[in-house]
């Protein structure tokens, strides 16, 4: 079986899927999904549109079926779908009647490994129970924490005969990648259908799996430990605000920095009073490159901050600073290019009486910070991640940026945004 690139239409209506569906066929893809999000927002309604659109490509219903296999099986092949996924955590019954009912109703049956734990074991077993394709699947929530599915992909390949699907955060670099370790069938569904011209991303994935040749890119991945930093730098903090359902964000801190000027960093904590500079400035012999100094000064306006603290800072390589208080000086941070985020600005300094701690758990602009925790800030203002979450935030906000450069470029074609979104349709009813 020649490889082919499977678009997965992971959208909550169907005119935006068909839009996007028309663009991803003209690129390349072979095969068409209803995703499972679409086929729960509309129904089966997605996979007879898909088929009567695109008569002559696979079309695949994303069901991921648990229970009554022969049935819901035979819906889909009766709306026009050739392929039908299975749960492979489903009973060994319910697989075997939609392998029944699909050679009855012409569909043929894939089984879909997430969840599976002996993945090896099951897919021997689900082949001898006559499915048609294993998927090896690493779901969006665990892509989202850095783990990807070629590993499981290249030890299932020399195991079982069938032709083997791949699904998991690909893209145009790691196309290539899964034809590699054994995949027949490529699934592609951020990278082309949150894409701002997804006609070229799905050209440039096919070219990369028929090629052999990855094409870098910094968007459409995800980003693991080592590349946290870098996957921060790529988003905003209304982005990774978003990704966090609305948390994390800092009221009242205010930038005073230059405009286009970010800060991202690791948190080196500090509590004092108000107009109390002592602990401030030691932090700052704590702090490592790279790093961000968070100070609690109970929203005081004596200033603790100026600029001779921000050039020890620079010169260090501290990252920035942000303060619950107030700082000085603010004409000669700015042109020293220092990112400095307080709550106030005031000209008059404290004394260093050396009171509060450093490293210790604080509360800044609302909102709770420990050392270590990430600190992200621009002119939007800063936001916290929680460390333990640092890779799985910055993974969620990279794919709301997607989301959002998608919606842009169909404003950009002549919609309004309440028309790209459906608002009146999707508006909370009660």
């Amino acid at each position: 079986m020649r490889p082919a690139l499977q678009v997965a239409l992971d959208f909550m209506n169907l005119p935006r899927a068909l839009r996007i569906a028309e663009s991803a066929v003209n690129g390349g893809a072979d095969w068409v999904e209803a995703g499972t999000p679409l086929i729960k927002s509309e129904g089966l309604e997605a996979v007879r549109s898909l088929k009567k659109r695109f008569p002559n490509h696979t079309v695949v219903a994303d069901l991921k079926t648990m229970d009554v296999g022969g049935l819901e099986t035979e819906m889909a092949a009766k709306a026009g779908a050739d392929v039908v996924t299975v749960l492979g955590v489903s009973d060994d019954g319910t697989i075997e009647e939609a392998v029944r009912a699909g050679k009855n109703f012409g569909a043929r049956v894939m089984v879909d490994m997430l969840g599976v734990e002996d993945k090896i074991k099951r897919a021997k077993e689900v082949e001898s129970l006559g499915v048609d394709y294993i998927c090896i699947h690493v779901g969006i929530d665990q892509q989202m924490k850095g783990k990807d599915p070629f590993d499981e992909l290249k030890r299932i390949a020399g195991e079982v005969s069938l032709p083997i699907a791949v699904a998991g955060g690909i893209n145009s670099e790691s196309a290539p990648r899964a034809i590699e370790n054994g995949a027949t069938i490529v699934i592609v569904g951020g990278a082309i259908i949150k894409a701002e011209d997804p006609e070229r991303a799905a050209k440039e994935i096919k070219e990369a799996m028929e090629k052999g040749e990855g094409k870098r890119t910094e968007l459409y991945r995800k980003y693991g430990e080592d590349e946290i930093r870098k996957a921060f730098e790529l988003v905003s903090t209304p982005n990774i605000s978003d990704a966090m359902h609305r948390k994390g964000a800092m009221h009242g801190i205010i930038p005073r920095i230059n405009p286009g000027r970010k800060m991202i960093g690791r948190a080196i904590t500090v509590r004092t009073m108000d107009g109390d500079w002592a602990k401030p400035v030691e932090a700052i012999e704590r702090a490592e490159k790279g790093d961000v100094i968070v100070i609690d000064a109970g929203a005081g306006y004596n200033a603790i901050w100026g600029e001779l603290a921000s050039w020890s800072c620079k010169v260090k390589g501290v990252a920035g600073v942000v303060i619950d208080g107030a700082a000085r000086d603010i004409d000669a941070i700015k042109e020293m290019d220092f990112p400095v985020f307080s709550r106030n600005i005031s000209s008059n300094a404290g004394e260093p009486k050396g009171y509060g701690e450093i490293g210790v758990e604080i509360v800044c602009g609302g909102q709770t910070v420990r050392e270590g925790d990430w600190v992200i800030g621009d002119e939007s203002g800063v936001v916290v991640v929680p460390r333990e979450r640092a890779v799985e935030i910055a993974n969620r906000a990279l794919d709301v940026r997607e989301h959002e450069d998608r919606i842009r470029a169909e404003i950009k074609e002549g919609k309004t945004l309440s028309e790209v979104m459906e608002l009146d349709r999707w508006e909370k009813i009660g």
